[in-house]
């Protein structure tokens, strides 16, 4: 059992909590994720490490609710326990010899970027960043972002904060300013990925992007978070989740994707509506 320490909601659908699992703490680096359940029955799912302590034992998960255990998961209150906190798993992001690079997150995936600009910028390295979000009620880890920034970008689909536009729009102008960069590391909707790279390909820059498809198991064998990388099957879950960018079949990735929306919006409601008939 992991005890949650704190929690914090970051935005109407976005909520933060540190757990304490100070053996994952232990291990965990940037880029890697946990797999968890609510309790015994619940389903496995995975969500990336957003920070960790090793003093004091804990990890930061930040989730949407989107679906039946993220929603069973933001009803835990502080003192509450996980069942199950498995981790890390998956490859960690390569940041060592970097000297310049531009970090693009997009909505909820700017939990994934943030350790890993953190990381990069504790290493010396020059760090550029874009985040993106509809509005401003969407934003989050804007100060943590700011802190680990050599250059933070903040774009918002309607200007009602940061500057209006897409985080393309604001990375097209770095490099249009002469910014040459070891990497972009992008991560978010698998759409904003997508064009990330097809312009970062125009420029011949280096692109990694961090893929979280559907994973149950997290040790490869389901074979349920493949994808096709540069004409070859791959596994999220132990080959990645980091990946290049331009060699990643998007197309594909967005349409298995789409697969299991209904259902998850069925849960999420059914698991809503249970909630409620207990409050009542």
């Amino acid at each position: 059992m992991y005890k949650i320490l704190r929690k914090e909601v970051l935005n109407p659908t976005v909520t933060l909590m540190d757990v304490y699992a100070p053996l994952v703490a232990k291990k965990a680096e940037p880029g890697q994720f946990i797999i968890l359940r609510v309790d015994e029955n619940g389903e496995r799912i995975p969500l990336t490490v957003a920070d960790f302590d090793r003093e004091a034992g804990t990890i930061t998960i930040i989730f949407q609710i989107v679906g039946s255990t993220t929603e069973k998961l933001n009803h835990l209150n502080e003192g509450d326990y996980i069942h199950d906190f498995v981790g890390p798993l998956g490859v960690p992001s390569h940041t060592e010899g970097l000297k310049k690079v531009a970090v693009v997150g997009g909505g909820v995936g700017c939990a994934i970027a943030y350790p890993i600009a953190k990381k990069l910028h504790n290493l010396g390295c020059e760090v550029h960043t874009i985040i993106g979000f509809r509005n401003k009620d969407l934003v989050i880890l804007e100060d943590e972002f700011t802190a680990v920034s050599d250059v933070l970008e903040l774009m918002t689909d309607d200007g009602s904060h940061g500057t209006k536009g897409l985080v393309t729009n604001a990375l097209l102008g770095l490099i249009e300013e002469g910014h040459n960069y070891d990497q972009v590391i992008a991560i978010g909707p698998l759409v904003m990925m997508k064009f990330v790279c097809q312009l970062t390909k125009q420029y011949g820059i280096p692109t990694v992007v961090s893929m979280n498809p559907i994973m149950i198991d997290g040790t490869g064998m389901c074979g349920g978070c493949r994808l096709t990388v540069g004409g070859q099957t791959k596994f999220a879950c132990v080959d990645g989740p980091d990946f290049d960018g331009h060699l990643v079949d998007f197309d594909e990735a967005i349409e298995r994707s789409s697969m299991y929306r209904g259902f998850e919006r069925q849960k999420h409601e059914e698991t809503c509506n249970l909630f409620k008939k207990e409050v009542q």
